[in-house]
C-alpha cells in the first residue's frame, strides 16, 4: 500500500462541509471531494460534550489533532482514520455546540477573531493511502485497535461494506427511528455503535444456522435489507404478543433463539402474564431473567430460574428440629434413612453430611422456609428429582 504526506488546513477539509442531522454523521468536506463518512466507517459518537469539546480545546491550545488518514478512491477521498476528529471540528464551526471559553459559553461565531483564525488555520497531517480493498480495510482495522475500540459490528460493517450494509444501517444504526422506542424493551445496545444492528443479524444468521460473517458475505450486495428486516420484526411482534407486559429483564434476552424454539408453540397471553407475574413476585426466584424462557418451555427447565434454595438459619433449624426428634425416638435424622430398615436407620449425621430439601417441590407450589425444609443425607437427597 502506497502512503503520502499531506497538509491541509482546517479550512480546506471543512469546505463544503455537510452534516446529516437526522443520520448523526458527516457526510462531505474539500468542495465534495471527501467522503467524510465512508460505509466501513461508525457514526459519530464524540457528540457528548466532553470529546467533541476536547478536539476544540486542542486546536485552540494549538495543539495537533494527530495523524489523519485518507484513502484514495479514483478522483474522490474516503476518511479512514480522524472522522470523528474532522466532524467534531465541522459541527462546531457550523454552530452545531458550543464550548467553554474563561467560564463562558462560546459558539464558533461568538469567538473573538483571532480564534477563529486559530482554528480555520490549524494544520492538518494526513497520510493518503493508496492500495487494494482488502489492503485499505485492514489497514482500517489496525489503525482502530486504539483510541476507542470498533465494536464486532463496525469491523463487520467495514469488511462488507456495500448497499447491504447501507441498507440495514438505514434502519436498525438510525437514532432516529421511530421503532428504537419499542426495540429497545427487547434489545440491548446502542445503535450507534451498530449494536442493533449486530443483534438482528445474530437472529437472522441464526436462523439459517451460518455465521454473521457468513450472512453478510451472501447479500453484501443486495440494494436492500428486507428479510433481515422482516425477521427482526416478526420476532419483535412475536414477543410483544405473547408477553403483555414489559419487564426490564427481557431486554437482551436471546429472542432470536427463543422464536425460533417456540414460536410454533401456542400460549395464552393472559396466562403468561399472571405466571410472569408470580414469579417476578416469588422471593424464591433469584434469575428473574429466566422467567420467560422458563414459561416458554411448559415450565420444564426450573434451573432457569436458580431457585434459592434454603438460607443457613433455616438448614440449621431444620437440622436441629429433626436431631432433636431422632435421639427422641432413636431414629436417623435423615426422613429417609429412618423409614429404611438397614445399618444408616438409626444413624445420627452431622449437619455437613446433609442437604435441605423441599418437602413440596417448588415446581409444586412448594415454598423455600422452614415449614416446607427436610434435612437429607447427601446420598439420599442427591438421588430425588424435582428437588
Amino acid at each position: 500500500m502506497k502512503t503520502t504526506l499531506r497538509h491541509y488546513t482546517v479550512e480546506e477539509i471543512l469546505e463544503g462541509f455537510v452534516f446529516n442531522e437526522l443520520e448523526g454523521k458527516g457526510l462531505f468536506g474539500l468542495g465534495g471531494k471527501l467522503v467524510i463518512q465512508p460505509e466501513y466507517q461508525r457514526y459519530y459518537i464524540y457528540g457528548d460534550g466532553k470529546r467533541d469539546v476536547a478536539v476544540i480545546d486542542s486546536l485552540l491550545k494549538g495543539y495537533p489533532l494527530g495523524l489523519i488518514y485518507f484513502n484514495v478512491n479514483g478522483s474522490s477521498l474516503e476518511v479512514l482514520d480522524g472522522q470523528q476528529r474532522i466532524t467534531s471540528v465541522g459541527r462546531f464551526v457550523r454552530g452545531k455546540f458550543a464550548i467553554q471559553v474563561d467560564g463562558n459559553e462560546q459558539t464558533y461565531g461568538s469567538l473573538p477573531q483571532n480564534s477563529k483564525d486559530l482554528i480555520r488555520t490549524s494544520e492538518l497531517l494526513v497520510y493518503e493511502c493508496e492500495g487494494t480493498e482488502s489492503e485499505i480495510k485492514e489497514w482500517f482495522r489496525t489503525i482502530n485497535i486504539v483510541g476507542l475500540p470498533l465494536t464486532d459490528q463496525e469491523l463487520l460493517n467495514s469488511i462488507y461494506s456495500g448497499p447491504f450494509i447501507t441498507a440495514a444501517k438505514e434502519e436498525f444504526s438510525n437514532s432516529n427511528n421511530a421503532n428504537l422506542q419499542k426495540w429497545s424493551s427487547y434489545v440491548r445496545g446502542d445503535p450507534r455503535r451498530q449494536e442493533v444492528l449486530a443483534v438482528a443479524l445474530e437472529w437472522v444468521a441464526g436462523a439459517q444456522d451460518i455465521t454473521i460473517d457468513a450472512y453478510l458475505a451472501a447479500h453484501r450486495n443486495d440494494r436492500h435489507a428486507k428479510e433481515l428486516k422482516t425477521y427482526f420484526t416478526s420476532v419483535i411482534d412475536w414477543v410483544d404478543s405473547i408477553f403483555t407486559v414489559i419487564y426490564k429483564e427481557m431486554r437482551g434476552l436471546e429472542w432470536g433463539r427463543l422464536y425460533e424454539e417456540y414460536h410454533t408453540t401456542t400460549y395464552k397471553a393472559s396466562s403468561l402474564t399472571k405466571a410472569v407475574e408470580d414469579l417476578m413476585n416469588d422471593e424464591s426466584v433469584d434469575n428473574k431473567r429466566g422467567i420467560f424462557e422458563y414459561l416458554l418451555s411448559g415450565k420444564s427447565k426450573t434451573e432457569l430460574l436458580a431457585v434459592r434454595l434454603f438460607d443457613e438459619k433455616t438448614k440449621k433449624a431444620a437440622y436441629n428440629r429433626q436431631t432433636a426428634d431422632a435421639e427422641k425416638t432413636g431414629k436417623s435424622n435423615c426422613s429417609v434413612c429412618k423409614s429404611v430398615k438397614n445399618a444408616n436407620q438409626t444413624r445420627i449425621y452431622k449437619i455437613n453430611e446433609m442437604e435441605a430439601d423441599h418437602v413440596t417441590a417448588w415446581s409444586k407450589g412448594g415454598q423455600s422456609d422452614l415449614s416446607n425444609c427436610e434435612m437429607l443425607c447427601i446420598p439420599h437427597n442427591r438421588a430425588k428429582g424435582n428437588r
